[in-house]
C-alpha cells in the first residue's frame, strides 16, 4: 500500500486533494519505532507533526505501570498543528507497540498554511478536537483526585466513630452479663417508696446534667476523695466504682445525701446498682455521640455532592458548602495542626448558581491553603456581603506565592507543587467556574499572607 492509499484511510483527511497529500509526503519523513521506544520525553521540544500510520503511541506520566493519559491507534493525528502553540508536553509519548509514523516539520507548516488549504482545515479541526478532548480529560482527572483526596480524609474520619461505636457495643454486652447478679443485690434491699425515689432523683439529676469539665489533676484527686469515702463506709472499690461516679460529677456531699436517705445497711447494693447504670449510660451515650458523627460526616458529603438535588443552577448558601468542605478537609487540618478560623454569618444572601461547582472552588482552594501552610499554621476564610455581591476571602499564613509567579497561577499546568503532587489545573478550573458565575477571582500574596479574593453576584 502506497503512502497516499494510507493517508486516504485517516478519517480526518476525507475531503482533502490528492495533491494535497502528496505534498505532506513530500516534505514528511517516515520513521519506525520498537516497541517502548520513548518518542518524547517529558518538557522536551516538540517540532513535528505526526501521523501514526500504523501501530499504538501512549501518552503517560512515566511512573507506574497503567498510568496512561491516552492512547492514539492507527490513522490518528499527534505532535504540533498548524497555528498549535505547543512547543512540548508535560508528559511522555512512548511507542506502545511497534510503530510506523509520517513526521513533517513545523518549519513545513507555515507553508502548509498558505498552499493547503483543506488539508490546513482538516488540521485545525483535529487540533480544537484534541484541545477539547484533553481538556474535558485533564479537568475530570483532576476532579477525581480531588475526591480522592477527600474520600481519604472522610474515610479516615469515618474510622473513628465507626471503631468507638464497636467498641463501646461490644462493652456494652459483656457489662450487661454482669445485670442479673446486680439485680439480684438489688432484690435484696429494704428500700420503701420514698428511698427509691431518692436513689432516682440523685441518678437522673447527674445523668441529665452536662458532665463536668476536669483536668487531670482534679479528676485523680476527686477520685481518690470518693475512694476514701468508700472505703470508710464499708464499701469495697475493687471494681472502681469511683470512676464512673467521677465522670458523672458525683461528689462526697451527694453520697452523704444519698446514705442519709437510704441508711448503711442499703449503701453497698446502691452504690453498685448506681455504677452499674452510669456505666451503661455512659455507653450508651458513647455510641449515640459517635453515631451522630457518623450522621454528620454522611450529610456533609451529601450536601457537599448535592445527591438529592438537580444539576441545574440554585440558590446557594455559600457558608453551608464552605463548612461542608473544611468538614471533609478535617483529618488534613488536623494532621499539620492547622487553626482555622471563619467568619460566615448565616445571614448572608443566597448566590444564584451550581452548588456542586462552587463546592470545588471551596475544595481546591482550600486543599492549596493547607498544602502551602506549614505545620501549626493558619487558615483563615471570611464572607461578607459587598454591595450586590458575596466576597469570600480564604487566607492562610504560609510561605506566599513569589512574585514573578502570580500572574501564571491561573494558566493551564502551571503549578508550584513538587512533580507528582499537582496538575495545574486546579485554579483553572476554579477561575472557569467563577467566570462561569459572572464573579471575579483574585490574589494577594506576600511572604506569611496569601489570600485569595472570590466574588460572586448575588442575582
Amino acid at each position: 500500500m502506497t503512502l497516499l492509499e494510507t493517508l486516504r484511510q485517516f478519517p480526518a483527511f476525507e475531503g482533502v486533494p490528492d495533491d494535497q497529500l502528496n505534498w505532506l509526503i513530500e516534505r514528511a519523513q517516515e520513521e519506525s519505532y520498537p516497541q517502548e521506544h520513548i518518542i518524547y520525553k517529558p518538557n522536551t521540544p516538540v517540532d513535528y507533526l505526526i501521523l501514526l500510520l500504523e501501530g499504538r503511541i501512549r501518552i503517560d506520566n512515566g511512573s507506574t505501570v497503567g498510568d496512561e493519559i491516552v492512547i492514539y491507534d492507527d490513522h490518528a493525528l499527534l505532535g504540533v498543528l498548524p497555528f498549535s502553540r505547543m512547543k512540548s508536553i508535560p508528559n511522555r509519548m512512548v511507542a506502545d507497540k511497534p510503530t510506523r509514523v509520517l513526521r513533517l516539520h513545523r518549519d513545513h507548516l507555515p507553508e502548509l498554511t498558505k498552499n493547503c488549504y483543506e488539508l490546513t482545515a482538516a488540521l485545525v479541526h483535529q487540533m480544537t478536537t484534541r484541545v477539547r478532548d484533553f481538556t474535558r480529560h485533564t479537568q475530570q482527572e483532576e476532579k477525581m483526585a480531588s475526591l480522592g483526596r477527600l474520600s481519604a480524609g472522610l474515610a479516615h474520619e469515618l474510622n473513628n466513630p465507626v471503631a468507638a461505636v464497636i467498641r463501646s457495643a461490644d462493652t456494652l454486652r459483656e457489662h450487661m452479663r454482669a445485670t442479673p447478679e446486680a439485680f439480684k443485690t438489688i432484690m435484696h434491699l429494704s428500700l420503701n417508696d420514698e428511698q427509691v425515689d431518692a436513689v432516682n432523683e440523685a441518678f437522673f439529676k447527674k445523668v441529665d446534667q452536662k458532665s463536668p469539665t476536669m483536668t487531670l489533676l482534679e479528676r485523680s484527686s476527686m477520685e481518690d476523695e470518693l475512694t476514701d469515702w468508700l472505703d470508710d463506709h464499708g464499701v469495697d472499690d475493687l471494681v472502681d466504682l469511683a470512676g464512673p461516679l467521677v465522670e458523672y460529677g458525683f461528689t462526697v456531699d451527694d453520697l452523704d445525701w444519698i446514705l442519709e436517705k437510704i441508711g448503711d445497711e442499703n449503701l453497698v447494693g446502691v452504690v453498685n446498682w448506681l455504677v452499674n447504670n452510669l456505666v451503661t449510660e455512659n455507653l450508651v451515650r458513647d455510641i449515640s455521640e459517635a453515631s451522630k458523627r457518623i450522621s454528620t460526616l454522611v450529610g456533609a458529603i451529601k450536601n457537599y455532592t448535592h445527591m438529592d438535588r438537580g444539576a441545574g443552577k440554585e440558590w446557594v448558601h455559600l457558608p453551608e458548602g464552605i463548612r461542608n468542605t473544611l468538614m471533609l478537609f478535617d483529618h488534613k487540618l488536623k494532621n499539620k495542626h492547622i487553626t482555622v478560623r471563619t467568619e460566615l454569618p448565616d445571614d448572608l444572601p443566597a448566590v444564584c448558581g451550581w452548588a456542586g461547582e462552587l463546592n470545588q472552588v471551596w475544595t481546591n482552594l482550600i486543599d492549596n491553603a493547607i498544602d502551602a501552610l506549614p505545620d501549626g499554621g493558619q487558615l483563615d476564610i471570611t464572607s461578607q456581603l459587598d454591595r450586590n455581591f458575596v466576597l469570600t476571602k480564604v487566607i492562610d499564613n504560609g510561605f506566599g506565592i513569589p512574585d514573578d509567579v502570580q500572574d501564571k497561577i491561573f494558566e493551564p499546568f502551571f503549578t508550584t507543587k513538587e512533580i507528582g503532587k499537582g496538575t495545574g489545573l486546579g485554579l483553572d478550573i476554579v477561575q472557569g467556574i467563577i467566570k462561569h458565575h459572572n464573579g471575579s477571582i483574585k490574589v494577594n500574596s506576600k511572604p506569611g499572607r496569601t489570600e485569595f479574593s472570590i466574588c460572586l453576584p448575588i442575582q
